[in-house]
């Protein structure tokens, strides 16, 4: 991410951040909702409306990820614009798991989840950020 976008978006997350809140980690990630059952209702319902023409899931988003001590806030992205758009989620760290992290040519993932929650997010990373994946990954315990 380079200066003006990073700063742009600290500047938009510095205003929610509580007394004491330490940013840790700023990049650039692509997301995806994982719910099997939502998934899979978006599929029925694309190929449905198409009149089984085609079949669609959900596309990937590109997202701004910031970590802090406390929570994770997530942006969405314009490439366009140095200003992130709008803030998409924040949700706490506490009781937060990750999975093994899916280590692949071009990019890896990982997904975030809270044990005994249906949904989950998926985030991938480019192959050039996989310092800051390792250092996302240190912060978020394995699940199980």
């Amino acid at each position: 991410m380079n200066g003006p976008r990073r700063r742009a978006l600290l500047a938009s997350v510095n205003p929610m951040l509580e007394p004491g809140e330490r940013i840790e980690l700023v990049t650039i990630v692509t997301t995806s909702p994982v719910s099997f059952g939502r998934t899979a209702a978006f599929a029925v319902a694309s190929a449905i409306v198409s009149g089984g023409a085609t079949t669609m899931a959900p596309a990937p988003t590109a997202m701004h990820l910031v970590m802090t001590d406390r929570r994770f806030f997530l942006f969405r992205a314009e490439p366009m614009l140095v200003w992130p758009r709008e803030l998409v989620m924040a949700f706490p760290r506490a009781g937060l798991v990750r999975s093994e992290i899916d280590d692949r040519t071009i990019n890896s993932s990982l997904v975030l989840a809270y044990p005994g929650h249906e949904q989950s997010l998926q985030l991938t990373f480019t192959a050039f950020n996989r310092k800051k994946r390792n250092q996302m990954a240190a912060a978020v315990p394995v699940a199980g």
